[in-house]
């Protein structure tokens, strides 16, 4: 079996000297000789945390982005400044306007910066993930995620326009994740379409193997009690082994979730590296 590990670039919170951490998401994935970077945060504080840990973001293979929001895109351009032909797997729709409502009927862009965009159409290739899509070694990207439940959501008012008029379902929102003999790895960027969706969707194309890790974002800052409690008594159906809840699962989710699997859930800080 292939080693893997996996390395904490951004995340909301840092623990280690020189460490930064900044709203935002980005994992270093190791699959035996392959690397994989996973999102890449807001900006180019992935850069310096790798430096620190002694990652060479020019050694990797291939770039995943979950969806198009800027705290998951932002470090793109610093990433494509330090390799060479490297493929982006993300779905078309990460590329379009996005937008998040203010409390006062206001917009403001959420999308991917201009300046990591065009690095992107300039200097690598995009993988359209329009349907499960593998990078190698195992490592599968979903594409869209089917919406089977009826108490998620994706977890704000989220907007194709300025004029918030249009909707934005976030279909491009998708996970990653990787069978091991211990069982299915998932890998999360912000879970927008419900992190009890993503896991059904996974075990329905594997449905003879057992979650064994969920690690990422799973956007449940503004989850009701209702979602809540049906996620926990989901997830606790689902018998997960270790569940790492990071960036934007909210304080309080994150607290209700280490209370109802006290020896099962961990946090993450910018540095953690974890074997997998």
């Amino acid at each position: 079996m292939k080693s893997i590990s996996l390395t904490v670039l951004t995340e909301n919170t840092a623990q280690g000297h020189g460490l930064l951490a900044e709203h935002g998401l980005s994992f270093w994935i190791n699959i035996g000789t392959q690397h994989i970077l996973f999102d890449t945060g807001q900006t180019d504080v992935l850069c310096h945390n790798a430096s620190l840990l002694g990652i060479e973001l020019s050694s990797a293979d291939a770039i995943v982005l979950s969806h198009g929001h800027y705290d998951h895109t932002g470090g793109l351009y610093a990433v494509l400044n330090k390799v060479k032909e490297i493929k982006v797997f993300a779905h078309p729709e990460t590329l379009s306007d996005k937008y998040a409502q203010n409390r006062d009927g206001t917009a403001r862009d959420i999308g991917i910066p201009v300046k990591s965009k065009k690095t992107l159409q300039n200097s690598a290739t995009l993988v359209p993930t329009e349907s499960p899509t593998e990078t190698g070694d195992g490592f599968v990207i979903t594409g869209p995620i089917p919406r089977t439940t009826d108490y998620e959501n994706t977890g704000g008012p989220f907007f194709k326009d300025k004029t918030c008029q249009q909707p934005d379902d976030l279909v491009d929102d998708q996970a990653a994740f990787l069978d091991t003999p211990s069982g299915i790895i998932v890998i999360l960027g912000c879970a927008h379409a419900g992190i009890i969706n993503t896991l059904k969707y996974i075990k329905q194309l594997l449905p003879k193997r057992p979650i064994h890790t969920v690690i990422g974002g799973t956007h449940l800052l503004t989850a009701n009690e209702t979602r809540m409690t049906k996620t926990i008594a989901a997830l606790r159906e689902m018998n997960i082994q270790r569940l790492l809840p990071l960036h934007c699962t909210g304080f309080a989710a994150a607290a209700r979730l280490w209370k109802e699997f006290p020896n099962h859930v961990a946090l993450c800080p910018v540095g953690t590296m974890i074997k997998l």
